[in-house]
């Protein structure tokens, strides 16, 4: 009597999700309800008209917006100025290059993926700039084998984000520009002053100049702070509208942006976020103080040369949200001084004394004024040797 022993073939797993999807994908029903909400005139090639772009980006202040069939509160995105964002739109809408210039993690790139997005319903036709970024990044290269086997021809050019968007009237984003080498950088001047780019290798047929598409233009990025970059010359700067974006001037609108994205991260990582709000007030307070040079209450604070950004904190109270799902041990607080240790001591190491100054000075204060939190912060000084 023989046995047959079966086998199973295993399931083919699901394709994984995406960790973060694109502006245009995350926030695809504001954007398809605000096209239909605002019929008023668009520029041409523009999604959506300028004033519900600058709706999309700062929200519509809690009221809700009447649309084709439904009503729909549009959320806010981006926490700044709305005069910033306004200009912004208005310097998009003139087809002129725009800048967005400030400190790290100040959410330039943010804010010029949701202006993609909400221009031309894409923010996936960029450049991210680097040392090692070359001309072809900006203008076009080839496909090596279609060139041997034809020659040059449009169907061996292989377009660059730039160029896809001058061909189809589209908004061409480039991150950190001022990483790219000056010679690389300049290869914009003739884009955004003569709107096209020239092929001499297919010079004689119609594919030998590509003329930008009405709605073209490009939002570049560059960090004021940021080292190992190379200046912009004078001829690029000038077909640029410079924008500074600076840190959040509100505590409470920083606490709630830093929830917000740190709740959203953690629930990413398969978690509920559970950090006590009083522990996220705290570590809002150590990054502002620090960051400003002085506190709430009046007192001198060494800054330390390290950006205490909001991204950063955003970082370091998702670390306190995963730590506290996965690896729960004791009070969340007892985690927040190893974890601004990390983050001051990433480019100077003097900045370790400046913290312990810190904590010398504002932290023991407010012990000695008889906070709970503030004292037990105290008491963790010795965490940080």
């Amino acid at each position: 009597m023989s046995t047959t022993t079966a086998t199973s073939t295993p399931p083919v797993p699901d394709a994984p999700a995406r960790q973060i999807l694109p502006a245009e994908e995350r926030h695809a029903t504001e954007l398809a309800f605000l096209a239909a909400h605002d019929e008023g005139p668009r520029p041409p090639g523009w999604a959506l008209t300028p004033r519900a772009v600058v709706t999309f980006i700062c929200g519509s202040d809690g009221k809700a917006l009447d649309g084709p069939g439904q009503r729909l509160v549009i959320a806010p995105k981006f926490v700044g100025e709305r005069a910033l964002v306004e200009r912004c739109v208005v310097t998009l809408a003139g087809e002129r290059g725009l800048l967005l210039v400030g400190e790290p993690g100040t959410a330039k790139s943010m804010l010029s993926e949701l202006l993609s997005a909400a221009v031309c319903g894409t923010s996936a036709l960029t450049v991210q700039g680097t040392a090692g970024t070359t001309e072809d990044a900006f203008r076009y290269g080839w496909n090596y084998a279609l060139l041997l086997a034809q020659g040059p021809t449009r169907q061996a050019l292989v377009d660059s984000p730039v160029l896809s968007a001058m061909r189809t009237g589209r908004v061409a984003r480039v991150e950190e520009i001022t990483r790219c080498l000056p010679e690389v950088q300049d290869a914009l001047v003739s884009i955004l002053s003569d709107r096209r780019v020239s092929v001499p290798e297919l010079s004689g047929t119609d594919d030998a100049a590509v003329a930008a598409a009405p709605g073209f233009t490009v939002i570049a990025t560059a960090n004021l702070r940021d080292r190992g970059v190379s200046e912009m010359s004078a001829a690029l700067k000038r077909r640029f509208n410079f924008e500074t974006v600076h840190p959040i001037a509100d505590a409470e609108a920083e606490s709630a942006l830093i929830r917000g994205q740190a709740v959203a991260a953690v629930q990413r990582a398969g978690a509920a976020f559970a950090v006590d709000d009083a522990v996220l007030d705290v570590l809002v307070t150590v990054f502002r103080d620090l960051r400003t040079g002085r506190s709430a209450e009046g007192w001198d604070v060494e800054r330390p040369g390290t950006v205490m950004s909001t991204a950063e904190a955003v970082q370091v109270a998702t670390s306190l949200g995963v730590a506290t799902a996965y690896l729960p041990a004791g009070d969340t607080l007892d985690l927040v001084p190893g974890h601004l240790l990390g983050v001051v001591r990433k480019d100077d190491p003097a900045d370790h004394a400046r913290l312990l100054g810190y904590w010398d000075g504002p932290v023991r204060r407010r012990a000695e004024d008889g906070s709970a939190m503030w004292r037990r912060l105290w008491d963790l000084r010795e965490t940080l040797r």
